[in-house]
């Protein structure tokens, strides 16, 4: 089986271009949120589930009603975490099928709270991308058609970076993006050297 590298960064952070860049050099990579949001659409169980739990207003047809549940949820903590008791566990069998199919020293896991939800446990390493907050807020606003005060109430319900940095096995601040490939290169090299001396 190959290793676990959780990849995890706030919003803003760099930390899909990072993912990326990892795919490039043959690593294989699964990104949670993305696939939270697939299975949400296309789990049978999942689906009936969110509905017992929020109404059929959830789903328009087949497609969650993302709108409805985004209003639901970030204004009530509980409700989040319901949905995340809900989304999280098949997500996680989702991730293990996945792992199973890879050819690979390791792999990489994106996700955004992935030590806000014990998901680090179930990694070998962690790697932590950051960047000052003005500069993950601009990120954000160039990308997104979000408000400020939005970003920012994202922002809020994840851990800071200086919570999170103790806790990664590895950290890369991506500011300058050639300097950021350096690193990753080098982190990949690192995990390769591993990956072989324990004969996977």
């Amino acid at each position: 089986m190959p290793k676990i590298i959780g990849l995890t960064g706030g919003i803003g952070s760099g930390k899909s271009k990072v993912a990326l860049r990892f795919s490039a050099l043959g690593i294989p990579y699964y990104i949670a949120d993305d696939r939270a949001k697939d299975l949400m659409n296309t789990s049978a169980d999942l689906k009936e589930a969110i509905c017992k739990l929020f109404g059929p207003e959830s789903y328009s047809g087949d497609v969650l009603n993302r709108p409805y549940i985004a209003r639901v949820v970030f204004k009530d903590a509980t409700a989040l975490a319901q949905l995340n008791a809900l989304v999280h566990p098949v997500v996680a069998q989702d991730f293990q099928n996945w792992v199973a199919k890879q050819d690979a020293p390791y792999v990489i896991k994106e996700a955004a709270i992935l030590f806000e939800n014990g998901g680090s446990k179930l990694c070998d390493s962690v790697l932590l991308i950051t960047a000052p907050e003005a500069v993950r807020l601009d990120r954000v606003l160039a990308r997104d058609k979000s408000s400020v005060e939005a970003i920012q109430d994202r922002m809020s319900k994840q851990w800071s970076d200086e919570r999170k940095i103790p806790l990664a096995d590895y950290h890369i601040e991506n500011l300058e993006w050639e300097d950021t490939l350096l690193k990753i290169d080098a982190i990949h090299q690192e995990l390769i050297q591993n990956a072989r001396a324990k004969g996977n």
